[in-house]
C-alpha cells in the first residue's frame, strides 16, 4: 500500500515535508502541527505518523495525544489546536467547495464535476482542499488533478 500521492514524490521517501496523509490526520485529529515541529521529529516517529491509523475516535485520541507528547519533548510546548467544521469539507460530496471552483478557472480542460467529486476518495477530496487553500503555491493542484484523472 502506498501511503503518498504521485505528486508528492519527490520528498516521500524523505518525509522532509508533511505528506497529505499526515495533514489529513491532522486536521481530523485538530492538530495545528508546524514544519518546524515535524522536522524535529525523528524519522521514525514521521513514519510512525504515515502509518498508524486514524479511523476510530479512539484511533485519534491516541494520535493526537502521541503527537502532542512528542512535539512537548522536543519543542518545550504543545503544537496549537485546529478547530475545523464539522461536518468536514471534504465529507460534503453534494457539491464543489467555492475554493475548489475558484481554483478550477485557472485550470483548462478539466473534467471535476460534482459526481466525479463525489467518487474521489475522502483523502482525494482533502488533498485537493488543501492543494487550493490562498497562500498555497497551488503547484501540485494540477499534477493531482491529472494523478485522480479529472483532466
Amino acid at each position: 500500500m502506498s501511503y503518498f500521492f504521485d505528486f508528492e514524490a519527490e520528498f516521500a521517501s524523505s518525509l522532509r515535508c508533511i505528506p497529505m496523509i499526515v495533514r489529513y490526520k491532522l486536521d481530523v485529529c485538530g492538530v495545528k502541527l508546524k514544519l518546524l515541529h515535524w522536522l524535529q521529529l525523528s524519522h521514525k516517529q514521521r513514519q510512525w505518523l504515515v502509518v498508524t491509523p486514524c479511523d476510530t475516535p479512539e484511533d485519534q485520541a491516541n494520535y493526537r495525544q502521541q503527537l502532542r507528547d512528542w512535539v512537548t519533548q522536543n519543542h518545550g510546548s504543545p503544537p496549537s489546536d485546529l478547530e475545523m467544521p464539522q461536518p468536514y469539507p471534504w465529507t460534503i460530496t453534494t457539491k464543489l467547495p467555492e475554493i475548489i471552483q475558484q481554483q478550477l478557472t485557472k485550470v483548462p480542460h478539466h473534467s471535476l464535476t460534482v459526481e466525479k467529486w463525489a467518487a474521489l476518495t475522502p483523502l482525494q477530496r482533502f488533498a485537493l482542499l488543501k492543494l487550493s487553500q490562498p497562500g498555497h503555491e497551488n503547484r501540485n493542484f494540477w499534477p493531482a488533478l491529472q494523478e485522480f484523472g479529472l483532466v
